[in-house]
């Protein structure tokens, strides 16, 4: 079999077990290309050739990637684009384990025309979500089954022993990703009528979320779940949710963040030097001084807690991330990145902490014998310290398996298109060499 050539793009999270597991697939030439050299090759296993490379330059990228079978973005979504035209340029195969965008469906005539597999959303959430949606989804249906109910939430999180810090997390991605997902209308079904969620409001939507007793979680809503009716071929389902899960006490000191102006990006002269973080924070929210008292009582002002132990948590976590204190702000020029770079200096996991990925799936079913029952598909997953991280290994994994199935080109990956595995076509392949050759998977239950 002729050697394929494979370039992968990003120096992220996950980028390690996807790099590892082709590093050792037969046959493959893997190149590892960041936007700068030195991140490739910390990266990069022996045998790996490295590249440096712009994703924003397009008419470099599309000189790299005609050279290779298939381009690999783990880059920041908003260049997945790029990626893909360069794909259709050069007829080189891509896979992302991000969302199809509305920009990435637009160029699906283009994709089939130049006769490439562009195969997204196979990470953890969206990717190893779907597997298991399609598949008792379909079971269920096979069986004359209407599915009425689909509720789906996942958390990347802390270890519990490990949630120490008021907001009871740590980043297994992107700080700034994390805190952007939070700048989105949720909408979803809810006895087959749509729930809109304002952005602003979302925290304050938290409800506790029962898995297991041993997990203090709560859940809120994701971006427009109402399309999943249709991609998941459930148009009957009375409830349909996807959502994310926090630990207790996440959502209300996040709300607080966004009622003070967080979660802005838009560019802001006081963070664009480095400052003290109680001048920055003063200045920003309009208190009368840079003391904590005028702070804290400025804060006060401009939220609302719905009890006072969460104003008292409120501030502390304000005092824990030094907002009020002599430390110098990293020079960002907008709210949210100056705390962004806060926050990972003081919430990465350390050296013998574990993070950890709960998701499950609940579906409730009736049968045409008038048979009701609930099915629930879940996973817990823990990262192993000095290992992989639970976020790297349900990400990085779940993409180079699809890498390898689109290397083949076998089965439904040898038709040229734009995919997700929202079918069992291309889903249970997938769900299969996940669960038999690395262990991941979920576990199946009829309550």
């Amino acid at each position: 079999m002729a050697t394929k050539k494979v370039l992968l793009l990003g120096s992220g999270f996950v980028a390690q077990p996807t790099i590892d597991i082709l590093s050792k697939e037969p046959g493959v030439e893997l190149t590892v290309g960041c936007r700068h050299l030195e991140s490739a090759k910390k990266l990069a296993q022996p045998g790996n050739k490295t590249v440096a490379v712009d994703a924003s330059n397009q008419e470099e990228l599309d000189k790299l990637v005609a050279q290779y079978d298939l381009a690999i973005s783990l880059i920041p979504y908003i260049y997945h684009v790029n990626v893909v035209k360069a794909g259709i340029k050069g007829h080189t195969d891509v896979v992302t384990t991000s969302y199809i965008s509305d920009a990435m469906r637009a160029l699906e005539p283009e994709i089939k025309k130049a006769g490439i597999v562009v195969m997204n959303e196979i990470g953890l959430d969206p990717g190893i979500d779907h597997l298991y949606a399609v598949r008792a989804i379909h079971e269920a249906h096979a069986k004359g089954g209407k599915v009425t109910s689909f509720i789906s939430f996942c958390g990347g999180l802390p270890a519990p022993e490990d949630s120490d810090n008021p907001l009871g997390y740590k980043f297994s991605w992107s700080a700034r990703g994390v805190l952007l997902a939070l700048q989105h209308t949720a909408h979803y079904y809810k006895d087959d009528k749509i729930v809109e969620v304002p952005a602003k409001d979302l925290m304050a939507s938290a409800k506790p979320y029962l898995i297991y007793p041993g997990f203090a979680l709560v859940s809120y809503p994701n971006r427009d779940s109402t399309t999943y009716r249709e991609l998941y071929n459930i148009p009957e389902a009375q409830n349909c949710i996807r959502g994310t899960l926090r630990f207790q006490g996440f959502c209300e000191f996040v709300q607080v963040l966004v009622d003070l102006g967080f979660l802005k990006d838009a560019a802001n002269p006081i963070f664009s030097e480095p400052i003290a973080w109680k001048d920055a924070l003063s200045q920003y929210i309009g208190a009368k001084s840079n003391s904590a008292e005028d702070i804290l009582a400025k804060v006060d002002s401009l939220t609302k807690y719905k009890s006072e132990e969460d104003k008292e948590r409120v501030h502390a976590g304000i005092k824990w991330l030094g907002l009020l204190s002599d430390t110098k702000i990293h020079p960002r020029g907008n709210a949210l990145d100056a705390l962004c770079a806060t926050m990972e200096d003081l919430m990465q996991f350390g050296p013998k902490e574990r993070d950890l990925v709960v998701l499950q799936h609940k579906f409730v079913i009736e049968y045409p014998d008038g048979k009701k029952e609930t099915k629930t598909s879940t996973l817990i997953d823990y990262g192993i310290p000095g290992g992989y991280s639970s976020m790297a290994r349900t990400v990085g994994i779940p993409c180079a398996v699809a890498c390898k199935l689109v290397l083949k080109h076998s089965g439904v990956y040898a038709k040229p298109g734009l995919y997700a595995p929202l079918t069992p076509e291309v889903a249970e392949p997938l769900l299969e060499d996940l669960k038999n050759d690395y262990g991941i998977f979920l576990v199946e239950k009829t309550l």
